[in-house]
């Protein structure tokens, strides 16, 4: 008795799969059968947002980098981190282009007064290149590096008072 596995079925399946997942990439287009190895039976698709959220918190890890994000974003992700329960918005500051095997990265950058902004944006670049090549298996083509802002020590100053004041 024989068993006809057409190939038919899972690429009807996987139709239906890709267009409901939005903004996601597939990395490999597995084989299927028992004839094919076991890793490279199905495909591997990945979101967006997953790109999003390794490159952003690749480049907070970087000494140097204050915050991330335009000053809209910025001050909604401040009101938000002071609600109970809250937390940072990895993503805030990344925006990512991904194709089929690569993927573009764009960051809005806050840096430190007095940090060099070449060797932080240098090293924010190598280090988001190496955790979203490692993790994901997309080549990065380019990260563009806007920085916006400069944190000011006495910017800590005035958050201090004006919370102080508010409680």
């Amino acid at each position: 008795m024989t068993t006809d596995l057409s190939p038919a079925v899972p690429a009807a399946r996987s139709t239906e799969k890709n267009q409901n997942a939005q903004n996601t990439t597939t990395l490999s287009g597995g084989g299927t059968g028992p004839a094919e190895p076991a890793a490279t039976r199905g495909k591997t698709a990945i979101a967006d947002l997953v790109v999003v959220k390794i490159a952003g918190t690749a480049a907070r890890d970087i000494p140097g980098v204050h915050d991330m994000g335009g000053g809209l974003s910025r001050t909604l992700g401040a009101v938000r981190n002071r609600v109970p329960g809250g937390r940072p918005n990895v993503g805030r500051g990344v925006k990512v282009e991904v194709g089929e095997r690569q993927t573009a990265i764009d960051l809005d950058l806050v840096v430190e007064y007095g940090v060099p902004i070449t060797d932080v944006a240098r090293d924010v670049r190598e280090n988001v290149i190496a955790a979203v090549e490692r993790i994901t298996g997309l080549e990065v083509v380019e990260v563009n590096i806007a920085v916006n802002d400069v944190h000011l020590p006495e910017d800590d100053d005035a958050d201090s008072a004006s919370e102080a004041r508010v409680a």
